[in-house]
């Protein structure tokens, strides 16, 4: 896919840390496959993906973790 934010160039596979927040929770996940910009270093991750990242937030959220790093691990 074209980058949407710098319009250059296609996006390839690799890597990203996503960083999520909410109501006082800071979940940080590293290795999160992604599409990445090489012109920009946008990163995108595919719905499966966000889906996962969002409930593990959620989970750490019910178990009132305040900050929490993470290796993603594929299902």
């Amino acid at each position: 896919m074209k980058c949407v934010v710098c319009k250059q160039v296609e996006t390839q596979p690799g890597k990203a840390t996503v960083t999520l927040e909410r109501n006082g929770v800071t979940l940080v996940v590293k290795g999160v496959p992604a599409q990445v910009c090489p012109n920009c270093g946008e990163e995108y991750v595919d719905e499966e993906t966000a889906v996962r990242l969002l409930g593990a937030a959620e989970e750490a959220a019910r178990a009132g973790v305040l900050v929490d790093i993470r290796e993603y691990v594929a299902a």
